[in-house]
Protein backbone atom coordinates (compact mmCIF):
# COMPACT_ATOMS: atom_id res chain seq x y z
CA UNK A 1 0.00 0.00 0.00
CA UNK A 2 1.27 3.39 -0.51
CA UNK A 3 2.60 5.43 2.30
CA UNK A 4 0.80 8.73 2.64
CA UNK A 5 2.42 10.74 5.60
CA UNK A 6 0.47 14.25 7.00
CA UNK A 7 2.06 16.23 9.13
CA UNK A 8 0.74 17.96 12.66
CA UNK A 9 -0.65 21.02 12.06
CA UNK A 10 -0.81 23.57 14.82
CA UNK A 11 -2.32 26.22 13.36
CA UNK A 12 -5.31 28.58 15.59
CA UNK A 13 -6.23 30.82 12.30
CA UNK A 14 -8.37 30.80 9.77
CA UNK A 15 -10.61 27.81 10.56
CA UNK A 16 -7.43 25.36 10.89
CA UNK A 17 -7.57 23.45 14.78
CA UNK A 18 -5.07 23.56 16.29
CA UNK A 19 -3.54 20.28 17.73
CA UNK A 20 -3.95 21.76 21.79
CA UNK A 21 -7.75 21.86 20.45
CA UNK A 22 -8.15 18.90 18.58
CA UNK A 23 -6.74 17.22 21.54
CA UNK A 24 -8.98 18.95 23.98
CA UNK A 25 -12.19 18.25 21.16
CA UNK A 26 -11.33 14.50 21.31
CA UNK A 27 -11.23 14.07 25.84
CA UNK A 28 -14.72 15.94 25.09
CA UNK A 29 -15.35 13.27 23.20
CA UNK A 30 -14.65 10.24 25.21
CA UNK A 31 -16.22 12.21 28.16
CA UNK A 32 -19.85 12.57 26.06
CA UNK A 33 -19.29 9.21 24.81
CA UNK A 34 -19.25 7.22 27.70
CA UNK A 35 -21.86 4.77 28.69
CA UNK A 36 -24.59 4.68 26.29
CA UNK A 37 -25.16 8.71 26.13
CA UNK A 38 -26.79 9.70 22.67
CA UNK A 39 -25.22 12.98 22.95
CA UNK A 40 -22.05 13.10 20.68
CA UNK A 41 -19.18 15.60 20.87
CA UNK A 42 -18.72 15.97 16.79
CA UNK A 43 -15.71 16.77 15.42
CA UNK A 44 -16.85 18.65 12.35
CA UNK A 45 -15.59 18.09 8.77
CA UNK A 46 -17.43 20.97 6.90
CA UNK A 47 -16.16 23.09 4.07
CA UNK A 48 -15.65 25.78 6.14
CA UNK A 49 -13.78 23.95 8.93
CA UNK A 50 -10.61 21.88 8.31
CA UNK A 51 -9.00 19.37 10.29
CA UNK A 52 -5.49 18.43 9.69
CA UNK A 53 -5.25 14.55 10.25
CA UNK A 54 -2.58 13.81 12.99
CA UNK A 55 -2.11 10.31 12.19
CA UNK A 56 0.64 8.82 9.68
CA UNK A 57 -0.33 6.45 7.42
CA UNK A 58 2.13 4.33 7.63
CA UNK A 59 2.61 0.86 5.51
CA UNK A 60 0.23 -1.69 7.14
CA UNK A 61 -0.77 -4.90 5.62
CA UNK A 62 -4.11 -5.34 3.80
CA UNK A 63 -6.86 -4.06 6.19
CA UNK A 64 -10.10 -6.48 6.29
CA UNK A 65 -12.74 -4.75 5.87
CA UNK A 66 -16.53 -5.73 7.43
CA UNK A 67 -19.83 -4.14 5.73
CA UNK A 68 -23.07 -4.11 7.63
CA UNK A 69 -25.97 -3.09 6.45
CA UNK A 70 -28.94 -3.22 8.31
CA UNK A 71 -32.34 -3.40 6.65
CA UNK A 72 -35.69 -0.55 6.58
CA UNK A 73 -33.77 1.21 9.30
CA UNK A 74 -33.87 4.82 8.97
CA UNK A 75 -31.70 7.10 9.37
CA UNK A 76 -33.31 8.44 12.71
CA UNK A 77 -33.28 4.94 14.04
CA UNK A 78 -29.59 5.05 14.94
CA UNK A 79 -29.06 7.65 17.88
CA UNK A 80 -25.80 8.97 17.15
CA UNK A 81 -27.74 10.47 14.26
CA UNK A 82 -30.79 11.62 15.59
CA UNK A 83 -30.22 13.30 19.37
CA UNK A 84 -34.03 12.92 20.06
CA UNK A 85 -34.15 9.60 19.69
CA UNK A 86 -36.48 7.37 21.59
CA UNK A 87 -34.57 3.89 20.52
CA UNK A 88 -30.26 3.69 22.07
CA UNK A 89 -28.21 2.17 19.51
CA UNK A 90 -25.10 1.72 21.94
CA UNK A 91 -23.08 -0.17 19.59
CA UNK A 92 -23.72 1.41 16.44
CA UNK A 93 -22.68 4.83 18.19
CA UNK A 94 -19.70 2.98 19.41
CA UNK A 95 -18.66 2.85 16.08
CA UNK A 96 -19.76 6.88 15.19
CA UNK A 97 -17.10 7.46 18.69
CA UNK A 98 -14.47 5.51 16.96
CA UNK A 99 -14.76 6.59 13.18
CA UNK A 100 -16.33 8.71 11.00
CA UNK A 101 -19.89 9.68 10.65
CA UNK A 102 -21.12 10.83 7.61
CA UNK A 103 -24.35 12.90 7.95
CA UNK A 104 -25.24 12.86 3.96
CA UNK A 105 -25.11 9.32 2.75
CA UNK A 106 -27.06 7.93 0.25
CA UNK A 107 -28.19 4.56 -0.90
CA UNK A 108 -28.89 3.92 -4.45
CA UNK A 109 -32.67 3.58 -3.79
CA UNK A 110 -35.22 4.67 -1.63
CA UNK A 111 -35.85 0.22 -1.58
CA UNK A 112 -33.97 -2.92 -1.08
CA UNK A 113 -32.80 -4.74 -4.77
CA UNK A 114 -31.69 -1.76 -5.99
CA UNK A 115 -29.68 -0.61 -3.53
CA UNK A 116 -27.65 -4.02 -3.09
CA UNK A 117 -27.14 -3.94 -6.72
CA UNK A 118 -25.17 -0.54 -6.55
CA UNK A 119 -23.26 -1.15 -3.39
CA UNK A 120 -21.68 -4.56 -4.79
CA UNK A 121 -21.08 -3.49 -8.03
CA UNK A 122 -20.38 0.85 -7.98
CA UNK A 123 -23.14 1.18 -10.58
CA UNK A 124 -26.22 2.56 -10.72
CA UNK A 125 -28.89 -0.02 -10.53
CA UNK A 126 -31.37 1.79 -13.01
CA UNK A 127 -28.86 1.12 -15.49
CA UNK A 128 -30.16 -2.71 -15.33
CA UNK A 129 -33.42 -3.74 -16.86
CA UNK A 130 -34.83 -3.01 -13.19
CA UNK A 131 -36.49 0.27 -13.55
CA UNK A 132 -38.83 0.22 -10.53
CA UNK A 133 -39.93 -2.06 -7.27
CA UNK A 134 -37.80 -4.35 -6.58
CA UNK A 135 -37.04 -8.41 -7.76
CA UNK A 136 -39.90 -10.58 -6.45
CA UNK A 137 -39.15 -13.72 -8.61
CA UNK A 138 -41.59 -16.33 -10.79
CA UNK A 139 -42.13 -20.26 -11.05
CA UNK A 140 -41.28 -21.72 -14.54
CA UNK A 141 -41.91 -25.54 -15.02
CA UNK A 142 -38.43 -26.30 -17.12
CA UNK A 143 -38.80 -29.37 -20.17
CA UNK A 144 -37.65 -32.35 -17.89
CA UNK A 145 -40.33 -31.48 -15.30
CA UNK A 146 -38.38 -29.61 -12.76
CA UNK A 147 -39.10 -26.46 -11.60
CA UNK A 148 -37.27 -23.21 -11.20
CA UNK A 149 -38.45 -20.33 -9.25
CA UNK A 150 -36.91 -17.03 -9.04
CA UNK A 151 -35.60 -14.45 -11.19
CA UNK A 152 -32.54 -14.49 -13.08
CA UNK A 153 -29.40 -12.48 -11.54
CA UNK A 154 -29.87 -8.98 -11.69
CA UNK A 155 -25.70 -8.71 -11.52
CA UNK A 156 -24.77 -9.98 -15.08
CA UNK A 157 -21.61 -11.97 -14.88
CA UNK A 158 -19.83 -9.97 -17.02
CA UNK A 159 -20.15 -7.40 -14.41
CA UNK A 160 -17.66 -7.16 -11.95
CA UNK A 161 -18.40 -7.07 -8.23
CA UNK A 162 -16.00 -5.28 -4.90
CA UNK A 163 -16.17 -8.85 -3.95
CA UNK A 164 -14.37 -10.53 -7.16
CA UNK A 165 -12.05 -7.40 -7.23
CA UNK A 166 -11.59 -7.76 -3.39
CA UNK A 167 -10.51 -11.91 -4.51
CA UNK A 168 -8.36 -10.73 -7.01
CA UNK A 169 -6.49 -8.98 -4.53
CA UNK A 170 -6.15 -11.55 -2.25
CA UNK A 171 -8.62 -11.52 -0.16
CA UNK A 172 -10.79 -14.05 1.46
CA UNK A 173 -14.64 -13.05 0.57
CA UNK A 174 -17.59 -13.85 2.57
CA UNK A 175 -21.36 -13.17 3.23
CA UNK A 176 -23.99 -13.82 5.79
CA UNK A 177 -27.43 -12.43 5.18
CA UNK A 178 -30.06 -11.06 2.74
CA UNK A 179 -28.85 -11.55 -1.15
CA UNK A 180 -32.11 -10.34 -2.64
CA UNK A 181 -30.32 -9.52 -6.39
CA UNK A 182 -31.80 -12.95 -8.14
CA UNK A 183 -30.98 -16.03 -8.30
CA UNK A 184 -32.80 -19.65 -9.58
CA UNK A 185 -34.15 -22.36 -7.10
CA UNK A 186 -33.50 -25.59 -9.29
CA UNK A 187 -35.85 -27.78 -7.82
CA UNK A 188 -36.10 -31.72 -9.01
CA UNK A 189 -38.91 -32.97 -10.72
CA UNK A 190 -42.18 -33.75 -8.30
CA UNK A 191 -40.76 -31.32 -5.64
CA UNK A 192 -42.41 -27.55 -4.94
CA UNK A 193 -42.33 -24.84 -2.26
CA UNK A 194 -44.00 -24.94 0.73
CA UNK A 195 -46.21 -22.04 0.92
CA UNK A 196 -48.43 -23.20 3.66
CA UNK A 197 -47.21 -21.46 6.38
CA UNK A 198 -47.75 -18.37 5.56
CA UNK A 199 -46.76 -14.79 3.90
CA UNK A 200 -42.86 -15.14 4.65
CA UNK A 201 -42.60 -18.32 5.52
CA UNK A 202 -41.57 -19.71 1.60
CA UNK A 203 -39.59 -23.12 2.53
CA UNK A 204 -37.84 -24.47 -0.44
CA UNK A 205 -37.05 -28.24 0.19
CA UNK A 206 -33.42 -28.84 1.69
CA UNK A 207 -30.74 -29.66 -0.93
CA UNK A 208 -32.00 -27.66 -3.20
CA UNK A 209 -29.49 -26.12 -5.25
CA UNK A 210 -29.29 -22.13 -6.03
CA UNK A 211 -27.67 -20.93 -9.41
CA UNK A 212 -26.47 -17.41 -9.99
CA UNK A 213 -26.36 -16.42 -6.31
CA UNK A 214 -23.37 -15.03 -4.35
CA UNK A 215 -20.80 -17.78 -4.72
CA UNK A 216 -21.02 -17.19 -8.58
CA UNK A 217 -21.04 -13.51 -7.81
CA UNK A 218 -17.42 -13.31 -6.07
CA UNK A 219 -18.35 -15.00 -2.41
CA UNK A 220 -16.30 -17.48 -1.41
CA UNK A 221 -18.44 -18.46 1.37
CA UNK A 222 -22.31 -17.41 1.66
CA UNK A 223 -24.70 -18.13 4.44
CA UNK A 224 -28.39 -16.60 4.28
CA UNK A 225 -31.71 -16.12 2.27
CA UNK A 226 -32.83 -14.65 -0.54
CA UNK A 227 -35.57 -12.38 0.01
CA UNK A 228 -38.63 -11.28 2.97
CA UNK A 229 -40.71 -13.53 1.28
CA UNK A 230 -38.69 -16.66 1.51
CA UNK A 231 -37.23 -16.07 5.42
CA UNK A 232 -38.15 -19.81 5.70
CA UNK A 233 -35.30 -21.00 3.96
CA UNK A 234 -31.28 -20.92 4.57
CA UNK A 235 -28.71 -21.12 2.20
CA UNK A 236 -25.32 -22.42 2.88
CA UNK A 237 -22.90 -21.77 -0.09
CA UNK A 238 -25.20 -22.68 -3.29
CA UNK A 239 -28.15 -25.16 -1.82
CA UNK A 240 -30.46 -24.96 0.96
CA UNK A 241 -29.53 -26.49 3.95
CA UNK A 242 -32.48 -25.83 6.42
CA UNK A 243 -36.03 -24.62 7.04
CA UNK A 244 -36.53 -22.37 9.99
CA UNK A 245 -39.20 -23.04 12.28
CA UNK A 246 -39.84 -19.47 13.05
CA UNK A 247 -38.72 -16.08 11.06
CA UNK A 248 -37.56 -14.75 14.48
CA UNK A 249 -34.33 -17.46 13.63
CA UNK A 250 -33.03 -14.98 11.14
CA UNK A 251 -31.37 -12.15 12.36
CA UNK A 252 -29.73 -14.49 14.82
CA UNK A 253 -28.32 -16.93 12.37
CA UNK A 254 -27.12 -14.48 10.16
CA UNK A 255 -25.40 -12.82 13.42
CA UNK A 256 -23.62 -16.40 14.47
CA UNK A 257 -22.26 -17.10 10.93
CA UNK A 258 -20.84 -13.38 10.96
CA UNK A 259 -19.26 -14.17 14.86
CA UNK A 260 -17.91 -17.98 13.05
CA UNK A 261 -16.17 -16.30 10.75
CA UNK A 262 -14.64 -13.01 12.79
CA UNK A 263 -13.64 -15.60 15.12
CA UNK A 264 -11.94 -18.39 12.77
CA UNK A 265 -8.22 -18.55 13.52
CA UNK A 266 -7.68 -18.37 9.40
CA UNK A 267 -9.19 -14.50 9.63
CA UNK A 268 -5.26 -13.29 10.51
CA UNK A 269 -3.88 -15.62 7.95
CA UNK A 270 -5.40 -13.70 4.64
CA UNK A 271 -7.28 -10.39 4.91
CA UNK A 272 -10.86 -10.47 4.56
CA UNK A 273 -13.98 -8.97 3.17
CA UNK A 274 -16.93 -9.85 5.54
CA UNK A 275 -20.38 -8.47 3.98
CA UNK A 276 -23.34 -8.89 6.15
CA UNK A 277 -26.47 -7.53 4.89
CA UNK A 278 -28.71 -8.27 8.02
CA UNK A 279 -32.39 -9.29 7.94
CA UNK A 280 -33.78 -6.45 10.38
CA UNK A 281 -36.01 -4.83 11.29
CA UNK A 282 -37.55 -5.13 7.65
CA UNK A 283 -40.51 -7.08 8.15
CA UNK A 284 -42.05 -9.10 9.36
CA UNK A 285 -40.93 -7.39 12.33
CA UNK A 286 -40.52 -10.00 14.52
CA UNK A 287 -37.87 -9.49 17.26
CA UNK A 288 -36.78 -12.91 19.10
CA UNK A 289 -38.40 -13.33 22.81
CA UNK A 290 -35.84 -12.02 24.84
CA UNK A 291 -36.46 -8.73 22.81
CA UNK A 292 -39.97 -8.36 22.69
CA UNK A 293 -41.11 -5.44 24.67
CA UNK A 294 -37.58 -4.19 25.45
CA UNK A 295 -37.96 -0.58 23.85
CA UNK A 296 -41.04 0.29 25.43
CA UNK A 297 -42.28 1.40 22.16
CA UNK A 298 -43.49 -1.64 19.73
CA UNK A 299 -42.30 -4.32 18.20
CA UNK A 300 -40.24 -2.55 15.33
CA UNK A 301 -38.34 -0.40 17.64
CA UNK A 302 -37.49 -4.12 19.82
CA UNK A 303 -36.41 -5.18 16.68
CA UNK A 304 -33.80 -2.41 16.08
CA UNK A 305 -32.63 -3.10 19.45
CA UNK A 306 -32.14 -6.35 18.54
CA UNK A 307 -30.20 -5.18 15.18
CA UNK A 308 -28.12 -2.76 17.92
CA UNK A 309 -27.16 -6.17 19.43
CA UNK A 310 -26.13 -8.37 16.28
CA UNK A 311 -23.36 -5.29 15.41
CA UNK A 312 -22.68 -5.31 18.77
CA UNK A 313 -21.52 -9.12 18.88
CA UNK A 314 -19.32 -8.99 15.59
CA UNK A 315 -17.98 -5.61 17.26
CA UNK A 316 -17.31 -8.14 20.03
CA UNK A 317 -16.17 -11.04 17.91
CA UNK A 318 -13.07 -8.77 16.00
CA UNK A 319 -12.20 -7.44 19.85
CA UNK A 320 -11.99 -11.04 21.39
CA UNK A 321 -9.93 -11.99 17.88
CA UNK A 322 -7.70 -9.02 18.07
CA UNK A 323 -8.68 -8.25 14.89
CA UNK A 324 -10.19 -4.91 15.41
CA UNK A 325 -6.88 -2.59 14.55
CA UNK A 326 -6.75 -3.28 10.99
CA UNK A 327 -10.63 -4.03 9.96
CA UNK A 328 -12.27 -1.42 8.60
CA UNK A 329 -15.85 -1.78 9.66
CA UNK A 330 -18.78 0.48 8.07
CA UNK A 331 -22.49 0.56 9.28
CA UNK A 332 -25.20 1.96 6.98
CA UNK A 333 -28.66 0.60 6.21
CA UNK A 334 -30.47 0.64 2.65
CA UNK A 335 -32.99 3.07 2.82
CA UNK A 336 -35.77 5.09 4.93
CA UNK A 337 -38.18 2.99 7.67
CA UNK A 338 -40.94 1.55 6.01
CA UNK A 339 -44.57 2.20 6.90
CA UNK A 340 -44.69 -1.87 8.38
CA UNK A 341 -42.82 -0.16 11.46
CA UNK A 342 -46.23 1.45 12.22
CA UNK A 343 -44.33 5.12 12.26
CA UNK A 344 -47.65 6.70 13.43
CA UNK A 345 -47.18 4.79 16.70
CA UNK A 346 -43.41 5.25 16.78
CA UNK A 347 -44.23 9.16 16.59
CA UNK A 348 -46.98 8.86 19.05
CA UNK A 349 -43.78 7.83 21.60
CA UNK A 350 -41.48 10.90 20.25
CA UNK A 351 -39.83 8.65 18.33
CA UNK A 352 -39.14 10.13 14.62
CA UNK A 353 -37.49 7.13 12.30
CA UNK A 354 -36.42 9.90 9.06
CA UNK A 355 -35.38 12.21 12.45
CA UNK A 356 -36.09 16.01 10.51
CA UNK A 357 -35.83 14.21 7.07
CA UNK A 358 -39.20 14.38 5.03
CA UNK A 359 -40.70 11.28 4.32
CA UNK A 360 -39.67 7.02 4.36
CA UNK A 361 -39.01 4.03 2.43
CA UNK A 362 -39.85 3.98 -1.34
CA UNK A 363 -39.74 7.99 -1.66
CA UNK A 364 -37.88 10.68 -3.71
CA UNK A 365 -37.44 12.63 -0.32
CA UNK A 366 -34.45 12.16 1.55
CA UNK A 367 -36.26 10.02 4.38
CA UNK A 368 -36.34 7.49 1.44
CA UNK A 369 -32.81 7.61 1.10
CA UNK A 370 -30.49 9.25 3.20
CA UNK A 371 -28.92 6.73 5.49
CA UNK A 372 -26.61 6.35 8.68
CA UNK A 373 -23.02 5.89 7.37
CA UNK A 374 -20.23 4.93 9.23
CA UNK A 375 -16.76 3.93 9.21
CA UNK A 376 -14.63 3.27 11.96
CA UNK A 377 -10.51 2.40 11.02
CA UNK A 378 -7.97 2.65 13.70
CA UNK A 379 -5.45 4.67 13.49
CA UNK A 380 -6.29 5.93 9.96
CA UNK A 381 -9.69 7.31 10.57
CA UNK A 382 -9.85 10.23 12.60
CA UNK A 383 -12.18 9.03 15.96
CA UNK A 384 -14.77 11.05 16.39
CA UNK A 385 -15.30 12.99 12.96
CA UNK A 386 -18.11 14.07 10.75
CA UNK A 387 -18.17 14.27 7.00
CA UNK A 388 -21.15 16.13 5.84
CA UNK A 389 -21.15 16.30 2.05
CA UNK A 390 -22.92 13.99 -0.26
CA UNK A 391 -21.88 10.25 -0.79
CA UNK A 392 -23.77 7.22 -1.77
CA UNK A 393 -23.25 3.70 -1.41
CA UNK A 394 -21.60 2.80 -5.37
CA UNK A 395 -18.67 4.26 -3.16
CA UNK A 396 -17.57 1.36 -1.85
CA UNK A 397 -15.78 -0.39 -4.59
CA UNK A 398 -14.18 2.73 -5.75
CA UNK A 399 -12.87 3.47 -2.47
CA UNK A 400 -11.73 -0.37 -2.06
CA UNK A 401 -9.79 0.28 -4.89
CA UNK A 402 -7.82 3.75 -3.28
CA UNK A 403 -7.18 2.01 -0.32
CA UNK A 404 -5.18 -0.95 -2.25
CA UNK A 405 -3.82 1.36 -4.64
CA UNK A 406 -4.79 -0.30 -7.48
CA UNK A 407 -6.33 1.78 -10.96
CA UNK A 408 -9.52 -0.14 -11.84
CA UNK A 409 -10.52 -0.60 -15.71
CA UNK A 410 -12.35 2.11 -17.36
CA UNK A 411 -15.00 0.07 -17.43
CA UNK A 412 -15.91 -0.71 -13.99
CA UNK A 413 -17.58 1.03 -11.12
CA UNK A 414 -18.01 3.36 -13.38
CA UNK A 415 -20.64 5.20 -10.70
CA UNK A 416 -18.39 4.64 -7.92
CA UNK A 417 -16.61 7.61 -6.15
CA UNK A 418 -13.70 7.11 -4.22
CA UNK A 419 -14.73 8.42 -0.42
CA UNK A 420 -10.73 8.22 1.21
CA UNK A 421 -9.91 11.51 0.78
CA UNK A 422 -12.98 12.21 3.24
CA UNK A 423 -11.76 9.48 5.49
CA UNK A 424 -8.27 10.87 5.87
CA UNK A 425 -10.42 14.35 6.93
CA UNK A 426 -9.98 15.72 3.57
CA UNK A 427 -13.11 18.43 3.54
CA UNK A 428 -13.66 18.40 -0.15
CA UNK A 429 -16.27 17.03 -1.45
CA UNK A 430 -15.60 13.10 -3.27
CA UNK A 431 -19.19 12.76 -5.08
CA UNK A 432 -19.37 15.97 -7.57
CA UNK A 433 -23.18 14.33 -8.61
CA UNK A 434 -25.33 11.89 -6.54
CA UNK A 435 -28.47 10.33 -8.33
CA UNK A 436 -31.42 9.26 -6.02
CA UNK A 437 -34.24 6.84 -7.16
CA UNK A 438 -37.79 6.57 -5.84
CA UNK A 439 -39.75 3.12 -5.84
CA UNK A 440 -41.59 4.21 -8.80
CA UNK A 441 -38.43 5.28 -11.02
CA UNK A 442 -38.46 8.74 -10.86
CA UNK A 443 -35.12 10.16 -10.59
CA UNK A 444 -33.34 12.98 -8.22
CA UNK A 445 -30.36 14.98 -8.91
CA UNK A 446 -27.74 16.22 -6.07
CA UNK A 447 -25.16 18.27 -6.74
CA UNK A 448 -23.42 20.62 -4.06
CA UNK A 449 -26.25 22.13 -2.22
CA UNK A 450 -29.27 21.52 -4.79
CA UNK A 451 -31.59 18.83 -5.22
CA UNK A 452 -33.18 18.84 -8.30
CA UNK A 453 -36.60 16.14 -7.82
CA UNK A 454 -37.70 15.01 -11.44
CA UNK A 455 -41.41 14.00 -10.19
CA UNK A 456 -43.92 15.61 -8.06
CA UNK A 457 -44.44 14.69 -4.67
CA UNK A 458 -42.87 11.53 -2.28
CA UNK A 459 -43.01 9.44 -5.86
CA UNK A 460 -43.23 6.76 -3.14
CA UNK A 461 -45.46 6.16 -0.61
CA UNK A 462 -45.95 9.00 1.49
CA UNK A 463 -48.70 11.61 1.00
CA UNK A 464 -48.18 15.44 0.26
CA UNK A 465 -46.45 17.41 -2.11
CA UNK A 466 -48.21 20.17 -4.34
CA UNK A 467 -49.38 18.87 -7.60
CA UNK A 468 -49.38 21.88 -9.81
CA UNK A 469 -45.32 22.15 -9.76
CA UNK A 470 -43.73 19.45 -12.05
CA UNK A 471 -40.41 19.08 -10.12
CA UNK A 472 -39.01 19.77 -7.27
CA UNK A 473 -35.98 22.19 -6.57
CA UNK A 474 -34.38 22.29 -2.68
CA UNK A 475 -31.21 23.83 -1.38
CA UNK A 476 -30.43 20.88 1.13
CA UNK A 477 -27.73 23.06 3.35
CA UNK A 478 -30.93 25.47 4.46
CA UNK A 479 -33.60 23.15 3.88
CA UNK A 480 -32.90 19.82 4.34
CA UNK A 481 -36.49 18.64 5.32
CA UNK A 482 -37.56 19.88 2.14
CA UNK A 483 -40.06 22.08 2.73
CA UNK A 484 -39.95 24.80 -0.10
CA UNK A 485 -39.77 24.05 -3.72
CA UNK A 486 -38.04 26.47 -5.49
CA UNK A 487 -38.40 25.09 -8.85
CA UNK A 488 -40.38 28.37 -10.12
CA UNK A 489 -37.96 30.66 -8.82
CA UNK A 490 -34.42 29.02 -9.29
CA UNK A 491 -35.32 28.11 -13.57
CA UNK A 492 -30.99 28.69 -14.07
CA UNK A 493 -30.07 26.03 -11.31
CA UNK A 494 -33.25 23.89 -12.49
CA UNK A 495 -31.90 23.87 -16.14
CA UNK A 496 -28.06 23.08 -14.85
CA UNK A 497 -28.97 20.25 -12.82
CA UNK A 498 -31.26 18.76 -15.86
CA UNK A 499 -28.33 19.00 -17.99
CA UNK A 500 -26.16 17.17 -15.52
CA UNK A 501 -28.59 14.40 -14.84
CA UNK A 502 -28.97 13.66 -18.44
CA UNK A 503 -25.57 13.27 -19.16
CA UNK A 504 -24.79 11.17 -16.23
CA UNK A 505 -27.89 9.14 -17.38
CA UNK A 506 -27.60 9.10 -21.09
CA UNK A 507 -23.61 8.80 -21.11
CA UNK A 508 -23.89 5.50 -19.17
CA UNK A 509 -21.31 6.47 -16.50
CA UNK A 510 -20.62 9.39 -13.55
CA UNK A 511 -16.89 9.16 -13.09
CA UNK A 512 -15.26 11.21 -15.18
CA UNK A 513 -12.58 9.41 -17.47
CA UNK A 514 -15.07 6.38 -17.69
CA UNK A 515 -16.54 4.56 -19.96
CA UNK A 516 -19.92 2.60 -19.98
CA UNK A 517 -23.70 2.16 -21.15
CA UNK A 518 -27.24 1.34 -19.99
CA UNK A 519 -28.24 -2.02 -20.82
CA UNK A 520 -31.81 -1.11 -21.37
CA UNK A 521 -33.42 2.73 -22.53
CA UNK A 522 -33.56 4.71 -19.51
CA UNK A 523 -36.38 7.10 -19.19
CA UNK A 524 -35.97 10.08 -16.89
CA UNK A 525 -38.95 11.89 -16.85
CA UNK A 526 -41.68 9.73 -16.33
CA UNK A 527 -45.58 10.34 -15.56
CA UNK A 528 -45.88 11.49 -11.58
CA UNK A 529 -47.96 9.66 -8.97
CA UNK A 530 -48.45 11.78 -5.62
CA UNK A 531 -48.70 8.28 -3.67
CA UNK A 532 -47.98 4.85 -4.99
CA UNK A 533 -50.23 2.16 -3.15
CA UNK A 534 -47.79 -1.14 -4.24
CA UNK A 535 -46.52 -2.50 -1.33
CA UNK A 536 -44.15 -5.36 -2.95
CA UNK A 537 -41.15 -4.60 -2.38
Amino acid sequence: MKRINFARVDLSANGILSSKTYQAGLNKLKETTTGTSKTLCRLMVTSGFLLAPLFSYAEVSKPNIIFIMSDDQGYGDVSAFNPNSKINTPAIDRLAAEGMMFTDAHSASAVCTPTRYGLLTGRYPWRTRLQRGVLSGETRRLPDGTLSVGDEPLIDEKTLTVAQFLKSQGYDTAMTGKWHLGFKYLLPKGSQIDKSRGKFYDAVPIGTKIVGGPIERGFDQYWGFHHARQMGTWIEQDKVTYNLENTDEMLNRITEKAVEYVSDPARKATPFFLYVPLSAPHSPVVPSKEWVGKSGINKYADFVLETNNSVERILQALDKAKLTDNTIVIFTTDNGTSPSANINQLHAAGHHPAADLRGNKADIWEGGHRVPYIVRWPNHVMAGTTYDKPVVHNSLFATSADILNVTLANNVAVDSFSILPALKGSAEQTHPIAIHASVSGHFAVRVGDWKLAACKGSCGTSAGGDNSIPMQLYNMKTDRAETTNLFNEKPEIVAQLKKQLEQAVYNGYSVDGKTGSNDVPVTIYKKSKVKSKKRGY
